[in-house]
């Protein structure tokens, strides 16, 4: 399939979804939005082990949402649109493999909150990044407010979303939202790098992981605890099992699925 806003590409099993409209700076309009939502329902479909999410040009990852669209729209379709944003989120955090966001420049409103849904996050020493929903006369409405908190602590949280704040890669690593800044020139050959480690580990223990996680987030602790039990036990007797075991024991390198 193709879309006139995104392009999504293959390297083995890792698909990279790229944003592709650097004359807006990757801005997401409704139809890059569905587009966004058809091509992870693709790398879904085909396998992909690894998803890549970044921008395409040397300014943008994403910018932001529409402003052009939400200007003039009223509350029920304000929230049609809230429920998309949601929804592509939700997916880019429950897919059933790693999601990287590839930052590369400015990532902004609705593409710092997708950023903020996916596993892994890599910024170019360039990256700019902020929920900066409070001047335009609005706030956080793709799950900011809810995954910001959680992953920075509440106080830093409030200061960011609450003055709309801009913050370098520098400081975004230091507070915890991103976990590596690299060279601009390198943050695609240091991504591919990442993104190949990670599609060569079993498939089915990396989504065990990622379920377990972000149920530690989602439930109460000992239900969080119980269901890592679960599914941890429930990866004994797979392939992958067996064989990583075996190559530890053998001293050889494995071969999974």
């Amino acid at each position: 399939m193709s879309w006139e806003t995104i392009r999504l590409d293959w390297d083995g099993d890792v698909a990279t979804l790229t944003i592709d409209r650097p004359d807006r700076m990757n801005s997401l309009n409704t139809d890059t939005l569905d587009a966004i939502e058809e091509a992870l329902d693709e790398a879904e479909a085909e396998g992909a082990r690894v998803v890549v999410l970044t921008g395409a040009g040397d300014k943008a990852f994403i910018a932001g949402a529409d402003i052009s669209y939400m200007k003039d729209i009223d509350s029920p379709a304000a929230q049609e649109y809230a429920e998309q944003g949601h929804r592509i989120a939700r997916r880019l955090e429950t897919f059933p493999a790693p999601t990287i966001a590839a930052i590369n420049g400015y990532c902004f409103g609705g593409g710092m909150e997708f950023s903020l849904a996916c596993d892994l996050r890599v910024a170019s020493e360039r990256a700019l990044m902020g929920q900066t929903e409070i001047d335009l006369g609005i706030m956080p409405g793709w799950g900011g407010s809810v995954r910001l908190p959680a992953l920075v602590g509440d106080e830093l949280a409030r200061r960011l979303i609450f003055f709309g704040e801009r913050i370098d890669a520098s400081d975004a690593h230091e507070y915890g939202i991103v976990g590596e800044v690299v060279a601009h020139d390198q943050l695609e050959s240091h991504v591919s790098e990442l993104a190949a480690d990670l599609a060569s580990k079993p498939r089915h223990a990396l989504h065990a992981a990622k379920d377990a996680i972000n149920m530690s987030h989602d439930a109460p602790r000992d239900a969080a605890l119980d269901f890592e039990a679960r599914v941890w036990s429930g990866l004994f007797g797979t392939h992958d099992q067996r064989e990583g075991m075996g190559a530890f024991i053998d001293k050889r390198d494995p071969e999974f699925e």
